[in-house]
């Protein structure tokens, strides 16, 4: 089985996909990574090629559909992006077998766990003051209004709100059993 997780930047799609994929003793793929291995350079770089997202989302999906033809994602979880329900990854996803899930979690939950990078996807440390945490938090607001559309395609919706990696990764195992032997 396929297991798609989305969500908003920095809701732990990639930190708890890995550790979903080791419970149910699959493959993890992180599809930024795999856009950067399949095209040969960072995502921003990329993402500066185009005039829009969507045009960059119609390019990144060839990542995704590459992905998806390779054996050893037949049974996998797949970390998409925030935007992981539009476009060119949509109709990808659509094409493929699976569960797409979508994590969500609190903006001030979310904030704590920002992560930042530089232009050739090299982390960047950075200490966050009141005042930055507040406009972020903002901004994961707007996000989380702004993707809220695409994600009700998901067939899981899933809330994390209080839990560690662990216990996040065993809801959403469960959630999964319970999908199962509903159908």
């Amino acid at each position: 089985m396929r297991i798609f997780l989305t969500g908003v930047s920095c809701v732990g799609k990639t930190t708890i996909g890995r550790a979903l994929a080791e419970l149910l003793c699959v493959q993890f793929f992180d599809l930024d990574h795999e856009i950067e291995t399949f095209f040969g350079t960072s995502i921003e770089r990329i993402l500066a090629r185009f005039l829009t997202t969507h045009s960059f989302r119609s390019e990144a999906a060839k990542a995704l559909i590459h992905l998806l033809n390779r054996p050893d994602s037949r049974d996998s979880v797949i970390a998409l992006p925030p935007s992981g329900l539009m476009g060119g990854y949509l109709q990808a996803v659509k094409k493929s077998d699976g569960v797409i899930i979508v994590l969500n979690d609190k903006p001030e939950n979310i904030v704590e766990r920002l992560r930042f990078y530089d232009i050739d996807s090299k982390p960047i440390e950075k200490d966050l003051t009141t005042d930055e945490k507040r406009l972020y938090q903002k901004e994961i607001k707007k996000d989380i209004t702004f993707l809220r559309k695409s994600y009700e395609r998901a067939h899981l919706q899933i809330d994390i709100s209080g839990l560690n990696i662990m216990q996040a990764a065993a809801k959403i195992k469960e959630s999964l059993e319970i999908s199962d032997n509903k159908a």
